[in-house]
């Protein structure tokens, strides 16, 4: 039963189309807003091609989701790199890229344009999506979120060169059922920055951002067994307060995300979401006017019941 559990768990950061942070704090404010992440590593991929000009990278045999690696025997790391390869090509280019898990070489011929050889390839740089604030710090301007790490697409914590926070907004709101993880679809306003990130780890990601939110802060605690509640934003009303039951402490690994199993229990956010959903990861854990921990993860099996992760776990990854 516990490895039909762990294997059906699923992440709960959603991926769309965070060192100087708290240590040892004793008073924190709760989160529970939706927020932007934007995580850049020495990765570049094809997101998407361009109408007029993507044709011909196309039929050449590149692909939405490949990684480039080189341009004739130059490392790509970002995409800068790319352009000034092109710069330089004699009309033609001999492009290595990574396709799941396999090196592939590829012959692209560049269009010309006014604006220098072009691709006609969409670009991007590490991974983007939406999470849910945990704390903030008010004395140190630090915060954390996701309650887990953002990981590769081949399941390894994600190598975090440079990051950056932004408001987020709901569009909607597809509801989890068995068997089919519910979402939080958001809009990232990639244009207005709230901060910087600074580490992802497996506890969460942590930074610094302006909060909002001027709140009292609220002491730390140790989760118990019991009723309790999470902060999270799952509807155009904003920051709501539901009920949740904690029905497990599990043996505290520092290392881990899963330190308490719990289960959803107010009407309202069942009727909103079915349960947890994808997006509310980070979601804060309040237990007798405590900050005890995060909501992690969801159950395939049952999207009323997830793993949250102790708030001193995530303050000890911050640190």
């Amino acid at each position: 039963m516990k490895k039909m559990a762990s294997r059906l768990a699923v992440m709960l950061f959603t991926i769309f189309i965070l060192c100087e942070c708290v240590c040892a704090a004793e008073f924190l404010i709760p989160g529970g807003q939706l927020i932007g992440l934007q995580l850049k590593d020495n990765t570049v991929t094809v997101a998407a091609f361009d109408d007029a000009l993507g044709t011909s990278a196309r039929t050449a045999g590149l692909k939405v989701g490949d990684k480039i690696i080189k341009i004739d025997e130059k490392t790509v790391t970002c995409a800068e790199d790319v352009r000034n390869a092109l710069t330089c090509s004699d009309g033609q280019v001999d492009v290595a890229i990574l396709r799941d898990g396999k090196t592939k070489k590829l012959k692209l011929r560049p269009n010309i344009t006014p604006n220098g050889p072009k691709l006609g390839v969409y670009l991007k740089q590490g991974t983007t999506g939406v999470g849910t604030v945990t704390y903030y710090d008010p004395d140190t301007g630090s915060f954390g979120c996701l309650g887990h790490g953002v990981n590769t697409a081949s399941g390894d914590l994600m190598p975090m060169q440079t990051g950056t926070a932004h408001p987020a907004s709901i569009v909607s709101v597809k509801k989890g059922a068995v068997g089919q993880p519910g979402q939080i679809i958001g809009c990232i306003k990639a244009e207005q920055l709230l901060g910087t990130l600074a580490k992802n780890a497996q506890q969460g990601v942590f930074g610094k951002i302006e909060f909002p939110n001027k709140e009292d802060a609220m002491p730390i605690g140790s989760a118990q067994t019991g009723k309790a509640t999470i902060r999270s934003t799952v509807r155009d009303q904003g920051l709501q307060e539901y009920s949740v039951e904690i029905l497990k402490i599990y043996p505290n690994t520092k290392t881990g995300c899963r330190n308490m199993l719990l289960k959803i229990t107010d009407p309202a956010l069942l009727e909103a979401t079915g349960g947890i959903v994808q997006g509310m990861s980070g979601s804060p854990i309040i237990q007798d006017g405590k900050l005890v921990g995060a909501v992690t993860h969801v159950l395939v099996n049952d999207p009323t019941t997830g793993y949250g992760i102790f708030i001193e776990n995530m303050l000890d990854a911050a640190a």
